[in-house]
């Protein structure tokens, strides 16, 4: 008997070639007689029947394993809500890239069924948590699988913040910005602001400027366990803004506080058992034609 018997399925409801996925999916998980969960906003795209529906942050507690039919950023989602559960990931890929939904849709039934059948690798995954203040007050928060990222917001205008690591000073930058970036998200904005690669089981965290106007600042890897505050400038004319993820915006202020640390709870994500993560860089990033 497999070691999954309930099992959630979440997919990215605006997209027609997902729902289209979703009913397959559907399908050769009812034929094997597995019990399925549809999160609440995928149920309303695909006929339910009597199958039981469930909100987001309940399929961790209601499933063994839940499976995203989407892109990186819906299982970014899934992720975010479900860590705390413990419940293991699988990504089935509808969107671009997909360095995280890594099974193709022709490859359904063939690769979920070795995953059930307990053919598959397991990965532990950190996310990042973060908090604003201003003069005490929490004022936001969030959480990050991939990158906290702080920006100028809707205007194109430097900022200028204070950087400290577990309490010592770094620096004093002006730049449109910073990427604070997990291992897992070293792959997507961070790549794109010039930081490094690096391998998902690496206990590290990567902070990449955004052009900064100093040309000799440089992404900086630091411990995972590192915590980091950022003190917002007094003199911004911006009030720039902080994204978890691209998502979960918080509006700040001059002198408001950012602080950042590794989350308590991990992801597993569960991969097909020929996963390569050098072969999926070969591949999403076309370094074959370099």
């Amino acid at each position: 008997m497999s070691e999954f018997q309930n099992i959630g399925l979440i997919g990215r409801t605006e997209n027609e070639d997902t729902v289209v996925s979703l009913k397959r999916l559907m399908a050769f998980l009812q034929r094997k007689g597995y019990a399925i969960v549809l999160e609440q906003e995928t149920a309303a795209v695909v006929s339910a029947g009597n199958l039981r529906i469930a909100p987001k942050d309940r399929l961790g507690e209601l499933c063994d394993l839940v499976i995203v039919v989407g892109g990186d950023g819906s299982l970014l989602t899934a992720a975010r809500a479900l860590a705390k559960f413990s419940v293991p990931l699988l990504g089935i890929n509808r969107g671009r890239l997909g360095f995280l939904t890594d099974i193709t849709p022709d490859q359904i039934e063939q690769k979920v069924d070795e995953v059930l059948a307990g053919k598959y690798m397991a990965e532990s995954r950190f996310l990042l948590d973060v908090t604003v203040t201003r003069e005490g007050r929490p004022v936001g928060k969030g959480s990050a699988l991939n990158d906290v990222v702080l920006h100028p917001g809707e205007f194109i205008r430097m900022i200028e913040f204070d950087l400290y690591i577990d309490g010592q000073f770094v620096y004093t930058q002006r730049s449109d910005g910073l990427i604070v970036s997990t291992p897992t998200g070293s792959t997507a904005y961070a790549l794109s602001g010039g930081g490094p690669i690096m391998h998902p089981k690496l206990d590290a965290i990567v902070l990449v400027p955004l052009n900064p106007h100093t040309l000799s600042s440089r992404p900086i890897v630091v411990e995972g366990s590192s915590e980091f505050k950022i003190v917002i400038g007094e003199h911004n004319r911006a009030k720039p803004h902080v994204t978890c993820d691209g998502h979960d915006q918080i509006i700040t202020e001059p002198g408001d506080i950012i602080r950042i640390h590794k989350k308590p709870h991990r992801l597993t994500l569960i991969h097909p058992i020929d996963h390569n993560f050098y072969e999926t860089c070969r591949s999403k990033l076309n370094w074959q034609n370099n």
